[in-house]
């Protein structure tokens, strides 16, 4: 929360206090992603007369600012940064709108704002005209496109809004952060009506604004720097700056277990949370299918009334006697009453298919559940490090990430042992052409109509079979505009021939070269 826009709303008066009409005497490098600005009134013949420090720490895993009472600058391997700025007076230290950021205000006309963007935390130079000129970061390419006008984001921030939004504060307040969210869902678990969570909000809004107090505290074996009370409560503060610089030391001395420990913990939560979510979607899904299930008993009531459907009929009125009775059941009009019979029982077939796959799914993530849910609490008794290393290590817990199946991801076919993959949708295509297809797979697509990206993967050596092309070719006519034809045109491709250029449409791509070959449409 030290990067928040909340505690930067504290900050900036306090820091303009500190370095208003005080002038930029040097800024200055001598270890990577780190910077010391030094502000004096006047440069003395030794030294600066009453210099202010301000340290930046802006490494990818950890950005802060601290301000240390004194600093040695190093003989060697100390490089000059932002000259243009030297000897300039500093008019005011301002905060941004809903933004997490720092300016300082110079007598030029020049901004030098600290940019706390998490990993991406940099120090821009913009000029009079609000132009980016300098970084301290020249990796963050993007940064030098940014205007100081877009730094303010103003913001509706109304109970209409928030019930434009259907009840959601985050698209209201994007600066609040993991920890005020999950503050808030905790306060807003009790309450229902709109009208009482908008106050709930607003109150959590009001101590934000007007902290009584800074906390460090512990949260997820970390430190934090937060307005709020929560966690394990190590030190309440007034100032911000003496707040700020009392964690950047707790986060500096943070031994090497409790700081991995730390980290492996959240990983560890964070994929018991993903599992969780995962879980309460496959429950519903069976739920749905379970509920819906009535595709067999519609093909049952078609085939013992074939004789009273009319032809071309797209929906008919028969008795159900399974509940005693009438129902109506759409039908494909071009198709006799038994085909469509035959559809329904198709659709039985595969609702049983997914619904043994949800439970087998399910079952396997409980089970991960349960063994995450038991790595957290061995862990909480580990205080050596070398034992910590082993046991991570042991139990392969050093996964960034609990990376999903290419089967839960997509629909997956095996065929004659190779092994198809389709997309879901436009957003899914995307991830599956641009993120788990490589150059020597074959692509396929439904040609000029939209429908799902179809991916065989390669197999080291082997051709692929024409039959395999066959049917990977269908799955993309049967998954496309195309479905009811009776032929459809495919477009079969390596992999390496598809681009995407920037601004394309979500699941647009181009192909470079092709060949077509005409399939009859067929699902799974």
């Amino acid at each position: 929360m030290h990067q928040n826009f909340y505690f930067l709303r504290q900050l900036a008066p306090r820091l303009h206090s500190e370095i208003q009409g005080k002038r930029l005497m040097e800024a200055f490098s001598q270890e990577k992603d780190e910077i010391i600005l030094v502000f004096a009134e006047a440069r003395g013949k030794l030294n600066f007369y009453k210099p202010f420090f301000i340290k930046a720490s802006l490494r990818p895993d950890f950005a802060c600012l601290s301000f240390p009472d004194q600093f040695d600058r190093a003989r060697r391997n100390s490089v000059d940064l932002f000259t243009m700025l030297y000897d300039q007076q500093v008019l005011g230290v301002k905060s941004y709108l809903n933004e997490r950021a720092l300016g300082m205000e110079l007598e030029g006309g020049d901004t030098l704002v600290f940019k706390l963007f998490g990993n991406r935390s940099n120090i821009i130079h913009f000029d009079a005209s609000g132009q980016a000129i300098d970084l301290f970061n020249n990796k963050l390419v993007a940064d030098q496109q940014l205007q100081l006008s877009q730094l303010t984001r103003p913001l509706e921030q109304s109970f209409e809004a928030y019930l434009m939004h259907d009840c959601r504060h985050e698209p209201l307040y994007p600066t609040f952060g993991k920890e005020i969210n999950n503050y808030l869902k905790e306060q807003l678990s009790v309450v229902t009506e709109p009208a009482q969570r908008w106050a709930t909000i607003q109150t959590v809004v009001n101590q934000l604004e007007n902290p009584a107090n800074f906390y460090l505290t512990i949260l997820d074996h970390a430190p934090l720097l937060s307005l709020l009370p929560l966690g394990e409560i190590k030190g309440t503060y007034e100032d911000p700056l003496e707040a700020l610089n009392r964690y950047y030391y707790a986060h500096v001395r943070l031994s090497n277990v409790e700081h991995e420990k730390g980290e492996i913990v959240r990983l560890l939560r964070k994929r018991i949370q993903q599992t969780e979510r995962y879980l309460e979607n496959n429950f519903q899904k069976l739920i749905e299918r379970e509920e819906g299930g009535k595709n067999e008993e519609m093909g049952h009531i078609l085939m013992a009334n074939l004789h009273q459907i009319p032809e071309r009929a797209e929906r008919v009125e028969l008795h159900d006697f399974y509940r005693d009775q009438p129902i109506w059941i759409k039908l494909k009009k071009d198709i006799s009453p038994q085909k469509n019979a035959e559809l329904y029982y198709r659709k039985a077939r595969n609702e049983k298919i997914e619904i043994a796959k949800l439970q087998e799914s399910s079952e396997a993530r409980e089970q991960e559940m349960q063994q995450l849910r038991t790595h957290l609490e061995a862990l909480e008794g580990i205080e050596q490090l070398r034992e910590l290393r082993s046991y991570i290590k042991k139990h392969g817990l050093k996964q960034t990430t609990n990376a999903p199946l290419q089967g839960e991801l997509f629909k997956k076919v095996e065929y004659q042992g190779y092994t198809i993959l389709v997309g879901r949708n436009a957003k899914n295509n995307d991830l599956l052409t641009r993120q788990y297809a490589y150059k020597e797979d074959l692509w396929l697509h439904a040609r000029d109509v939209s429908g799902s990206h179809v991916v065989i993967k390669y197999q080291a050596g082997k051709k692929f079979p024409a039959p395999v092309i066959e049917r990977a070719a269908q799955l993309a006519a049967w998954y496309s505009k195309r479905r009811t034809d009776s032929l459809c045109p495919v477009i079969v491709t390596p992999k390496k021939f598809i681009r995407k250029p920037k601004g394309l449409a979500e699941g647009a791509v181009i192909v470079d070269k092709e060949e077509v070959v005409l399939v009859e449409p067929r699902g799974e």
